[in-house]
């Protein structure tokens, strides 16, 4: 159940991951249009290096080769910019889960397709999702808008796991939310374990990409009692 901030939940758009309300109109000239767009890129290279609490605006007004004034031109504070990096990552930001399954399609191979995609996402802005485990923990509305984000697609896989039970490709002994959670969750922390902490094999080997896609999608699967794919 994968997707990005643009696509539809069940005929609703995803919540954002920031609040819109921190962003201003959009510059009305194309310089303006390009002064903005540098300080964005150069803001979330800042914070992926330095993370959020020691990143300052000199900083990024440095990386962006913008005089250190014209950063009041498009943003107030280092919330705001925050603000505009997340809302312009939130298109490759994925959430764990499976897309919604079709009667001709194979549950397995929708999930595990998913999950890939889900993980690829990851290990591309894994210095981001670092990035937002530091914000999570000092700005409180980033936290909530965070929160709700992550609950609308929980209960967005839980609507699907009650189809599949419905349909009877799940058990239909499981409570359908409290299994999206769990299952969501264990991608998502395996995720951070591998591409964030740099978690290792045996031996110091890095997690292996495609072992990591194969072992979440089988303990989803089986987790849910898919008919056997043995």
């Amino acid at each position: 159940m994968n997707t990005t901030a643009a696509d539809e939940m069940d005929g609703e758009k995803a919540p954002p991951m920031a609040p819109l309300s921190h962003l201003r109109e959009p510059p009305a000239t194309k310089r303006g249009a390009r002064t903005r767009a540098a300080l964005v890129k150069a803001a979330r290279k800042v914070f992926e290096r330095d993370g959020y609490l020691d990143t300052r605006l000199t900083d990024i007004t440095k990386e962006a080769q913008c005089a250190a004034g014209s950063f009041y031109t498009y943003f107030a504070n280092k919330e705001e910019v925050l603000a505009a990096v997340l809302l312009e990552a939130q298109e490759d930001m994925l959430h764990p889960g499976m897309a919604r399954v079709e009667d001709a399609d194979d549950p397995y191979a929708v999930l595990e397709a998913s999950n890939r995609a889900y993980l690829q996402a990851y290990k591309r802005n894994a210095k981001l999702m670092a990035l937002l485990e530091q914000v999570a923990q000092v700005e409180p509305e980033f936290r909530t808008f965070r929160s709700r984000r992550a609950d609308a697609f929980i209960r967005r896989n839980a609507r699907g796991i009650a189809d599949l039970q419905a349909r009877g490709v799940a058990d239909r002994e499981v409570d359908p939310l409290l299994a999206s959670r769990a299952l969501s969750g264990m991608v998502s922390v395996m995720a951070y374990n591998a591409f964030v902490l740099g978690e290792q094999q045996e031996e110091g080997a890095p997690v292996d990409f495609e072992e990591l896609v194969s072992t979440v999608t089988r303990l989803w699967a089986n987790a849910l009692r898919f008919p056997d794919q043995s």
